[in-house]
């Protein structure tokens, strides 16, 4: 089983609240181990993938008579839900005979958080890796990307993330039997691992009392995964979807260019199942960063500005009248130290180096 590849994952469901609400048919679904608890002492990095914890939101939720939870994905090992399916597609591309160390390199397109996951978990197992990205992706990305061993290829950023899937199929097409496209688009091992971990955690962390659930949507497999665990065990559970205003598909607009990394591809997923999704919410750039500026010097959580896009549409929701006494959940899936470059702290970046550069000429009169 994947559990028994890794550890089981380490992923603690807390299966003294989990299981007990739990219809049999729910559970029996899923093979990955749910008793695990996270070890004191990990064999390696991939065991510490997972568990991660949530916490309330007090200071930028404008309505006082809901509860938002926060479930901060950023606490796993690099940093972003990403780090979940990238060991889940590994894993079980390796179950199945696909690839092996050594022998496949593998290939993916990413915006950046699947591709240091990826390289995250093909260091920590000895895979050469090739991650193809449009360049409008933060420096932050980069060096990462770079730091834990992969090859960089950057596509133009007017195309979005198709270019970037249009470079990685050709790379692969050239490599043949040796490459391995792992296409967290439409491969199913991504939200399979959302069902089996990310939606169980969210369950069993709650004791089963989630109202309404908030992520945005890259791939789609975070909310699709986390749907199809949920809705059936509390199926007046209400889904809301996350995307860019400037890039608004999933609400019948058209693609466009927007700031909101690691969300709004352009396109709808094929691992976005938009039959679980009750409502889509539109964010701008601008309001995203904004909250997730919010979010560092209010709630003192630092992340990213998909993180920030979720908490945008948790406010909107949460002041809704006939959401009072709800409690809602929503996913942060990133750090914020990765965005530091990007037009989310490009300020803050500026006014540091300013004053730097102020320091030296003090020193130098001195």
């Amino acid at each position: 089983s994947l559990a028994s590849q890794t550890s089981a994952f380490a992923f603690s469901f807390r299966n003294k609240k989990a299981s007990p609400s739990a219809p049999a048919a729910t559970v029996a679904t899923s093979s990955t181990a749910l008793a695990a608890e996270r070890p004191k002492i990990a064999d390696n990095i991939l065991d510490l993938i997972g568990n991660t914890p949530l916490v309330k939101l007090n200071k930028v939720i404008e309505a006082d008579n809901v509860e938002v939870i926060a479930k901060l994905e950023s606490s796993n090992p690099a940093n972003s839900v990403k780090d979940r399916i990238a060991l889940s597609m590994i894993t079980e591309a390796e179950k199945r005979g696909d690839i092996a160390p050594g022998k496949t390199t593998l290939v993916e397109p990413t915006s950046g958080n699947t591709g240091i996951g990826l390289a995250m978990v093909a260091a920590s197992k000895g895979y050469k890796l090739i991650l193809t990205m449009p360049e409008s992706m933060s420096m932050e990305r980069r060096v990462l990307l770079k730091a834990f061993g992969a090859d960089l290829v950057l596509t133009p950023a007017a195309k979005g993330m198709g270019g970037a899937i249009a470079k990685a199929e050709a790379i692969v097409e050239e490599m043949g039997d040796d490459g391995m496209l792992l296409q967290q688009f439409n491969n199913p091992d991504n939200p399979k691992i959302h069902r089996e971990t990310t939606g169980p955690e969210i369950w069993a962390d709650t004791d089963g009392k989630v109202d309404i659930l908030i992520g945005g949507v890259g791939t789609g497999g975070t909310i699709t995964g986390c749907g199809q665990y949920l809705k059936p065990l509390n199926p007046e559970l209400q889904l809301i979807a996350v995307e860019p205003t400037e890039s608004a598909v999933l609400s019948g607009g058209k693609p466009g260019p927007h700031k909101i990394q690691g969300i709004g591809a352009g396109f709808i997923p094929g691992n976005a199942d938009t039959s679980l999704i009750d409502e889509v919410v539109p964010v701008s750039g601008e309001d995203a960063m904004a909250m997730a500026r919010r979010m560092a010097t209010e709630e003192g959580i630092f992340c990213g500005i998909s993180s920030g896009a979720a908490v945008v549409a948790a406010n909107a929701i949460a002041s809704r009248p006939e959401n009072a006494g709800k409690r809602i959940v929503l996913v942060i899936p990133s750090f914020g130290e990765r965005y530091l470059s990007t037009p989310l702290y490009q300020g803050l970046w500026d006014e540091s180096l300013g004053e730097s550069f102020s320091f030296d000429q003090i020193q130098k009169i001195s």
